[in-house]
């Protein structure tokens, strides 16, 4: 598709006279563009901006962030969800101060190669904080093009994303590339919505093929999402004679990594969620536990599996914790359980154990 000045001078005087006032808009210092960036991976912008706005106050610049613990910056980030992205911003700060003197780098190549940041993330970044000539391709863009150019392939299939990427390089205005890219993914949050666009209300409607074929509702097209995999999974509130709760560390990497919670994993064939615990509990910190009543039942929903967390109090019955499984552990009280960054699961066991509703 090539590029076409109507579409250009209509997006930008829309997104001009509609765009939202966001807190990373105010500012455009590219520290803050790169962490509203991260943040927005598959979040809403309504979840995302308290959290910005806690983030940005605690770490108000790259210094300040690289030279904070990994926990502190968990627990700022507690309940975004997406722990990867913490620990790769924390990890990039680092690098950043290391190794590209403090600044973040303009060029969209070297921004990939830094953890966590994607060809969408790097073209963000590169047009909104130096509004560098460089495409953005998120879903909401994604739903954008598909329309206008009414694509019918399968939009999971990398010949298709290769196909959108060149589109929306090809549509790039000679000027005011920020303000475009912005204004398409304000399009597609507000107006050009999955299943029922307001097309009344979309400035690029005239020049949409989908709309004018009466297609829209269904672009873009997408293989059926394959049955998420289910696992029960169990967790000990454990006490000791003292009253005093165990709580363990994740290991630094992979799902939930550095976030602490109550002990404990997921059932096996065949077995009991009491004897898997105990299992767990031994596996993980070498300890013997009683368990007692199961006091609650959550259900969580992750990208790719779903669980019921089974939670159970339980009695210390002997052994010497060890971090066998995970990266430390602590005897800690009710009240300071908040001292720590818990995945959103605990964090309802944590409630529940405060009496928090």
């Amino acid at each position: 598709m090539r590029k076409n000045p109507r579409l250009h001078h209509a997006l930008i005087q829309w997104f001009d006279a509609n765009k939202q006032d966001l807190p990373w808009r105010r500012q455009r210092s590219p520290y803050l563009v790169w962490i509203s960036e991260i943040m927005l991976q598959q979040t809403q912008v309504a979840t995302v901006i308290p959290y910005f706005e806690r983030f940005a106050a605690r770490f108000p610049d790259l210094p300040s962030l690289a030279a904070a613990p990994l926990e502190d910056v968990l627990k700022v980030w507690e309940g975004l969800g997406y722990y990867g992205r913490a620990r790769n911003i924390h990890r990039t700060a680092r690098i950043i101060m290391a190794e590209f003197g403090g600044q973040l780098p303009r060029d969209p190549d070297r921004l990939l190669s830094l953890p966590g940041i994607g060809q969408y993330t790097a073209g963000a970044i590169a047009s909104f904080a130096f509004g560098l000539s460089a495409p953005v391709l998120d879903g909401n863009v994604t739903r954008i093009l598909t329309r206008l150019v009414n694509i019918s392939k399968d939009i999971t299939r990398p010949a298709t994303k290769r196909y959108l990427w060149k589109i929306a390089t090809d549509m790039l205005p000679a000027e005011n590339v920020a303000r475009w890219n912005e204004g398409l993914m304000e399009l597609g949050r507000r107006v050009c919505v999955p299943f029922k666009p307001h097309c009344d209300e979309c400035p690029l409607h005239t020049e949409c093929v989908a709309f004018r074929r009466g297609l829209q509702s269904k672009r873009p097209v997408r293989s059926p999402r394959a049955k998420l995999p289910y696992h029960d999974v169990a967790a000990g509130v454990i006490r000791d004679r003292k009253g005093r709760i165990l709580i363990a560390q994740r290991l630094p990497t992979g799902l939930l990594g550095g976030l602490w919670e109550f002990p404990g994993g997921k059932r096996e064939v065949g077995e009991t969620l009491e004897h898997c615990l105990e299992r767990e509990i031994k596996e993980e910190l070498g300890i013997r536990v009683n368990v007692d009543e199961k006091i609650a039942a959550i259900r969580h929903t992750y990208t790719h599996f779903k669980i019921t967390l089974h939670v159970f109090e339980c009695q210390f019955a002997g052994g010497k914790p060890q971090p066998i499984g995970c990266a430390q552990f602590e005897w800690t009280t009710v009240d300071q359980l908040s001292n720590h960054a818990f995945p959103r699961t605990n964090r309802k066991i944590i409630n529940m154990l405060q009496g928090i509703t």
